[in-house]
């Protein structure tokens, strides 16, 4: 077993197993619809002091198991400014999307989380998270769901609204590399969103 992969399921399923994590791991709700088969990917622990709220696993996380295990990962630890180490970290950093399991290939990418989800599971495991100091609302979906009627806007409109929001709350777009044209349209995100980004990430770890 990979290192990493091993330090996943150990933080997830550890030994003494969660009955929140343990029921979601054998939820199969969605299964009929799921042409790559039931995988939930996520990462929690009552102690994290960040969230990170997500999509969906792609085809990559869903064979590996490791949430952001990809290059979305590697452009969001970069954008967070911390390593594998402490990304991988449950007690600090809980990890869920939108959909727990990959939803499968589209036309132009993969399909949207499925909508069975998170009116399943995601309040449940809100609540279970008393700590969070942060959280980094990640796309579309997330947005409709952390962001009310503000998260209903275009992206663009969301993300350069940051200062809006409580500072325990940052809209990101998805850190994929489908993103890069809109990334390279809006300058202002590594501007004046990254920096601001690092530093509540490292206070939120140390406060």
């Amino acid at each position: 077993m990979e290192y990493w992969l091993f330090i996943f399921q150990l933080q997830l399923y550890g030994l003494t197993m969660d009955p929140l994590l343990e029921k979601i791991k054998g939820c199969t709700l969605c299964a009929p619809y799921l042409p790559d088969g039931v995988r939930p990917v996520l990462q929690a622990h009552a102690s994290a002091r960040i969230l990170i709220a997500g999509q969906a696993p792609g085809r990559k996380v869903h064979e590996s198991g490791i949430p952001f295990d990809d290059a979305s990962g590697d452009r969001l630890r970069n954008w967070m400014g911390i390593d594998r180490g402490v990304f991988y970290d449950a007690s600090k950093i809980a990890i869920l999307p939108m959909g727990f399991c990959f939803p499968g290939a589209g036309k132009s990418g993969d399909l949207p989380p499925r909508p069975e989800c998170a009116p399943k599971w995601r309040q449940e495991m809100l609540d279970a998270l008393p700590d969070i100091q942060l959280t980094l609302v990640i796309g579309r979906y997330a947005m409709d769901w952390h962001l009310g009627n503000m998260g209903r806007k275009t992206l663009t409109e969301v993300v350069s609204s940051w200062r809006t929001f409580p500072p325990n709350i940052l809209p990101l777009p998805h850190p994929s590399p489908r993103n890069n044209i809109w990334l390279r349209k809006n300058l202002w995100f590594d501007a004046d969103v990254l920096p601001a980004l690092k530093e509540r990430v490292e206070a939120a770890m140390t406060g």
